[in-house]
């Protein structure tokens, strides 16, 4: 579940999207016609503190981490905030990263322009990718509201229709990982310093991912499933998750220079699992209900 997120909204925005195209934000000049737009300056640094706490069926996860950036123009012209990761901690304990870490960037844009996207995860410490895709997640939901340029007042609203299944299955541990989910996007408040922006990740009116076999069909909550997970277990067995998920994101944007200021995400997953000792998924154990929580706080750190 760890990538759902990220991989949902990039997915979307390397597809296909039909909605306004917001002009690209110009160095220290407001875009008067799009009240989130990002105003950068060049060398402009940023500092982000990261919390999350992941409650699951098989305990509680807990990490800490600091993304230090540098604002900078790529060869086509466009701003992007390069980040670098320190400060990493699980469940309290310091983390000490290789040498190697120090020399890796995350690169992440508000422009327009810009379509967000995970780096090259291979060059990354395995437990930074949670931290990168939780950012990123941040980042895309912000863009997605930008790139609409219909959000102006409190009360404006955006519904943007997807619905695509989104895997984050590596085909080794994680055989099949896939949701599908919509955007609903919604100016919550604003005033003459900061905007509150409310992005709901939600079920499509028909899910997408792909239901393997018949006792996974019946839904789990109130909506059609879209969400399921099957891994492999330490015991060579199956752990099959069916169920609902949706992200709640909240950002508080700064309206100077459209900067993110602070930003929350609650990601609650209603699930029924099975442990099976076939990959078919038809010899299983007694079905449980359970919840997965994601919660995540970023804070900006002047």
């Amino acid at each position: 579940m760890k990538f759902s997120v990220a991989v949902s909204v990039v997915m979307l925005l390397c597809g296909s999207m039909t909605s306004a195209q917001a002009a690209p934000p110009q160095e220290g000049h407001p875009n008067d016609g799009n009240l989130l737009a990002r105003r950068y300056k060049d060398g402009e640094s940023l500092c982000y503190h990261m919390k999350a706490t992941n409650r699951g069926h098989s305990g509680t996860i807990q990490y800490e981490a600091d993304a230090k950036a540098t604002v900078a123009k790529n060869t086509s012209g466009s701003f992007l905030e390069e980040y670098s990761w320190s400060g990493l901690s699980f469940n309290g304990q310091a983390v000490t990263l290789p040498a190697a870490t120090a020399e890796f960037r995350q690169p992440l844009s508000l422009d327009p322009a810009v379509s967000p996207s995970l780096p090259d995860l291979s060059h990354a410490n395995p437990m930074l990718i949670g931290p990168m895709a939780d950012l990123l997640t941040f980042y895309a939901d912000l863009w997605l509201a930008v790139k609409q340029g219909t959000l102006k007042k409190p009360g404006d609203h955006a519904y943007v229709k997807y619905g695509s299944a989104s895997s984050w299955a590596d085909g080794i541990r994680t055989l099949i990982g896939q949701d599908s989910i919509d955007f609903d996007l919604t100016l919550a408040e604003v005033n003459a310093r900061v905007a509150k922006l409310v992005v709901r990740h939600v079920p499509p009116a028909q899910s997408q991912i792909r239901i393997p076999t018949k006792w996974m069909e019946a839904p789990v909550a109130d909506t059609s499933n879209n969400w399921i997970e099957v891994s492999k277990t330490d015991s060579g067995k199956y752990l099959a998750e069916i169920g609902k998920e949706i992200f709640d994101v909240e950002l508080t944007v700064d309206l100077g220079d459209g900067k993110i200021l602070s930003a929350t995400m609650d990601n609650p997953v209603s699930v029924l699992g099975r442990e099976c000792v076939d990959a078919e998924l038809t010899n299983c154990g007694e079905a449980q209900r359970y919840e997965i929580r994601r919660q995540i706080e970023l804070q900006f750190a002047p």
